[in-house]
């Protein structure tokens, strides 16, 4: 009989690489008053935003910790370090101005080739700023903004920021909302005007390279009347034996007959608590789309949310979420009709292994006023062995008669007659079952760009590694 192995942990030297105190200033470890008013002060914020950085504090000090996901008793705020300076002064435009260590950084990523390759612009961020930020010519000449969000904030498009920002998800959404709001650093803005249809994409890359720091960066889109954006998002980070926090907060403003498609490829280390929150506001005849893959971090809540508030405005979301060993997470999304004539459909896939826990939850809301609104939602989850756990937590709230609402769920294991045959073809037991996971999580890797979707099967692929041998 063939003797069974298990290793460890995976090969994740793409990733977890890091340069040590490469950065030139950060804050106290902590949460006070004092902290929230030195990161305002070296923000240069306006006063408004100050005033907004304290009263969420003053929320987050008054709301409890969520009781119903899994366990955060191991993520202790004392010894967060919730703002990091990287070792460069300003925002650079130019790739050959960033510091040689952050640019060594994002070039082992691939972020260079990719802008080259395929993107209308780019933004990189680097603990707890932007480092760099460039958009091609010709997409800014069709009065498309893309910058980062702190200049945007203090410049011409002031007014725009003060207006959207954290309106879409308040400080009193939840903890975590009002933690990224009292300490939020960094991110991107995006403003598409109207009948401007990109292409090509934009994207924005999160690197976390501190110990025991968070990052909480804020990117806030606004596609303007029948325009198209497709906004690609990826972030990773080197593992450490503390724990880091991500609590970043994505604000989409989707117009009237506009499309925006949001990806996201996260890989977050397995020491991270990621508690982002995400969510689109969408205008009649207008259009979310997600795509998202969850592999990193040991905890994660993550529940990308669409709010049809336009009459025909529709939603898609496809995802999947791979759990390890030693990770839980906790993913889905949300869903609320308010208008008439309005549908959303979600189609997930969870995959679990090692002892990893893997929990889909959907909510979907139908009000009074959406009428003839449908939803559809299928889940589908694979258990790679008997240690792992998958869990399927629907909920709908229907207030309205003429609507269609369905949920599909699915659970099962990898059918050891599937590995068999394919290992008669040739294949060793490890390919076999990495092949029939790809092939289960291929319903989201087609609907990523190619790098993406090949940036995605390598994930699987060291994910699988080393499992069964």
């Amino acid at each position: 009989m063939k003797e069974k192995t298990q290793v460890a942990d995976i090969d994740r030297s793409l990733y977890d690489f890091r340069f040590e105190d490469a950065d030139s200033y950060k804050v106290k470890e902590g949460l006070t008053e004092d902290i929230v008013n030195q990161i305002s002060e070296e923000k240069g914020d306006p006063e408004w935003m100050r005033e907004f950085r304290l009263r969420s504090l003053k929320i987050y000090n008054e709301t409890p910790v969520p009781d119903w996901g899994p366990d955060l008793a191991g993520l202790d705020m004392d010894n967060i370090v919730t703002y990091v300076r990287p070792n460069t002064e300003r925002m650079h435009t130019s790739w050959e101005d960033v510091p040689e260590d952050i640019k060594d950084t994002f070039d082992r990523l691939g972020i260079p080739q990719a802008e080259r390759k395929s993107l209308a612009g780019v933004g990189a961020q680097y603990d707890s700023e932007l480092v760099y930020h460039n958009v091609k010519d010709e997409v800014a000449e069709k009065g498309v903004i893309y910058t980062d969000i702190e200049s945007a904030l203090k410049g011409e498009y002031a007014d725009m920021i003060r207006h959207h920002f954290m309106k879409a998800v308040p400080p009193t959404d939840h903890k975590f909302a009002a933690l990224h709001g009292a300490v939020w650093s960094g991110g991107s803005f995006v403003y598409v005007p109207k009948g401007v249809k990109l292409d090509i994409p934009l994207q924005s890359y999160f690197r976390l390279n501190a110990k025991g720091a968070g990052q909480f960066e804020h990117t806030l889109i606004i596609v303007d009347e029948d325009a198209y954006l497709h906004f690609i998002e990826g972030c990773s980070a080197p593992k450490y034996n503390v724990a880091n926090l991500h609590a970043g907060c994505v604000e989409l403003y989707v117009g009237k007959n506009s499309t925006l498609r949001y990806s996201t490829i996260e890989n977050w280390s397995k020491n991270m608590y990621n508690l982002n929150t995400k969510r689109a506001l969408v205008e009649e005849g207008g259009k979310i789309e997600w795509v998202s893959g969850s592999f990193g971090s040991h905890i994660s809540y993550l529940y990308p949310m669409s709010v049809l508030n336009g009459k025909g405005a529709r939603t898609e979301f496809t995802g999947v979420t791979f759990a390890g060993e030693g990770q839980n997470l906790d993913t889905g999304t949300k869903v609320v009709h308010n208008a008439p004539e309005t549908s959303s459909y979600i189609n997930t896939r969870s995959i679990s292994k090692s002892g990893g826990i893997s929990t889909f939850r959907s909510s979907v809301v139908m009000n009074k006023d959406a009428h003839g609104s449908r939803s559809a939602v299928s889940c589908e989850s694979l258990m790679v062995d008997n240690l792992s756990r998958s869990d399927t937590v629907p909920a709908m709230d229907i207030r309205c008669a003429d609507v269609d609402v369905g949920h599909e769920a699915k659970i099962g294991r990898i059918s050891d007659d599937t590995v068999f045959y394919l290992m008669s073809r040739g294949l060793s037991e490890a390919d076999a079952r990495a092949l029939i996971v790809r092939g289960f999580a291929d319903n989201v890797s087609k609907e990523l760009p190619l790098e993406y979707a090949v940036e995605m099967n390598n994930l699987i692929s060291l994910e699988m590694k080393g499992s069964i041998g």
